[in-house]
């Protein structure tokens, strides 16, 4: 299941302004840049669905494995955990989130991705 169309952070412009503004928490397997939101940059139908959440995008290399498959798959898994853990709160609905694995990432199993998720977003501040 992916992220409802609330939670899903898109386009070039919302990138290019998470790369320049956001702030970056590191852990061994994966880099969360935060940065608060600016409805500016969505598009205008983006902006007519009410904001309940963070919005949130998760990117993964080519460098974390080869195969796009098991890379959607981590992607579809890192989704599903970001919107079990932000869909209800709403005190993050101003920010935006950028998840990015690193490739030594690729031998680590599914609970320690998640586990480590958590922290980083504990870290960020977008969980408590």
């Amino acid at each position: 299941m992916v992220l409802p169309a609330s939670m899903r952070l898109k386009g070039q412009r919302c990138f290019d302004h998470l790369h320049r503004n956001g702030n970056m928490f590191h852990s061994s397997l994966m880099t969360i840049r935060v940065v608060g939101a600016n409805p500016k940059f969505l598009k205008q139908k983006c902006i007519q669905v009410p904001q309940a959440s963070c919005r949130c995008a998760v990117a993964i290399s080519s460098k974390v494995n080869k195969k796009s498959v098991e890379r959607n798959k981590l992607r579809r898994l890192l989704h599903q955990h970001l919107r079990q853990r932000l869909e209800n709160a709403p005190e993050n609905a101003s920010n935006w989130a950028l998840l990015t694995l690193k490739p030594k990432s690729s031998s680590a199993e599914h609970p320690s991705l998640l586990e480590e998720c958590d922290r980083l977003l504990v870290k960020a501040g977008l969980l408590k």
